[in-house]
């Protein structure tokens, strides 16, 4: 005759409340994922707890945090500054500038300094426009896209041509009205002269400047003489004396030494130029597609220049298109 299961009696030192949960039950809510779960995440709070306790209890708003890489960078900038390492003492005015500086920031966006600055308005807008033209920085060109631009663009690379010349200066502020005859005179008697002749030398004024110019362009002639006299010298051909021809300063002739004629190099001879130039209109592209998306989001509205603010009723505001002229934004 087999005698009935009779459940075990609990220890005597066992809390009241497990005495009356029979054993089987109580090892099957030990072998419950659910009940290792919510230890688990006891375990894991009170970690994080103790590590927040270790800070000081400090609210993370409230936190100043230098990484390695922001050490290292001020590392760097002394080093580049002073040629030497930072003293212990140097280096740790240049953290204390560095919290400084954090902390007038954030203090001052607490009080709401940001708002309705010009100045502040004016760098964030900078900063989105360098972070759009980042993304076209962050793109290396093959030297087949580079040869491809620059033979769509080659005219931008144009080498101009270059003058060598020497001059004779008549002066107005001696000759007076007479400086333009003299230099038409001086010309008949220096007509087939060489270059560099004692007879073409003593027909002329002394010049506050320089009396032989070389390898110079159209451009820096214009900003020495003026750009009606580098138009003038690129008329002329080389070899002979010719004028006279007005500047800023007066009236010159002029012996075209040497010309040497504007050309389009070869893509080898300017690739870093259009690399530089090709990188330059793709971020100005990258800048005006983000632009124009983030216009799209925007609706300006102006007053009505007809509106007069007689009454104290507002003006009917306007509305301003969107640059690509699609309508209102």
């Amino acid at each position: 005759m087999s005698l009935p299961d009779v459940a075990e009696a609990p220890p005597a030192n066992t809390p009241p409340r497990l005495r009356q949960l029979p054993i089987p039950t109580l090892k099957r809510w030990l072998r419950e994922p659910l009940l290792h779960f919510l230890l688990l995440g006891v375990v894991l709070f009170a970690a994080y707890a103790y590590m927040q306790g270790g800070r000081g209890g400090v609210e993370s708003s409230k936190q100043i945090a230098l990484s390695l890489d922001d050490l290292r960078t001020m590392d760097l900038y002394f080093e580049s500054q002073w040629h030497r390492p930072p003293t212990p003492a140097e280096f740790q005015a240049m953290v204390e500038d560095k919290v400084r500086e954090e902390v007038l920031y954030r203090e001052g966006l607490a009080m709401g300094l940001d708002k309705d600055d010009e100045i502040v308005k004016r760098r964030m807008a900078q900063k989105m426009q360098f972070l759009a033209e980042d993304v076209a920085a962050a793109h290396e060109p093959s030297t087949a896209e580079l040869k491809a631009w620059f033979e769509k663009n080659s005219n931008k690379f144009a080498l101009p041509s270059r003058y060598s010349f020497r001059h004779l200066y008549f002066s107005p502020d001696k000759r007076g009205k007479n400086a333009q005859a003299d230099a038409a005179a001086a010309l008949t008697k220096i007509a087939g002269q060489p270059e560099d002749s004692k007879l073409a030398a003593a027909a002329g004024d002394s010049f506050m400047f320089q009396d032989y110019y070389g390898d110079r362009t159209p451009e820096a002639i214009a900003k020495e003489f003026g750009p009606q006299f580098a138009v003038a010298l690129e008329k002329l051909k080389p070899g002979s004396w010719q004028g006279p021809v007005e500047s800023g300063y007066g009236w010159h002739l002029v012996y075209v030494d040497t010309v040497i004629p504007g050309r389009i190099p070869a893509f080898e001879e300017m690739e870093p130029d259009v690399k530089t130039a090709w990188l330059a209109e793709q971020k100005q592209q990258a800048w005006q597609k983000a632009y124009a998306t983030m216009r799209a989001k925007y609706t300006v509205l102006l007053p009505n220049p007809g509106d007069q603010p007689a009454t104290n009723t507002p003006p009917k505001p306007k509305q301003v298109p969107a640059p690509s002229g699609e309508g209102p934004l």
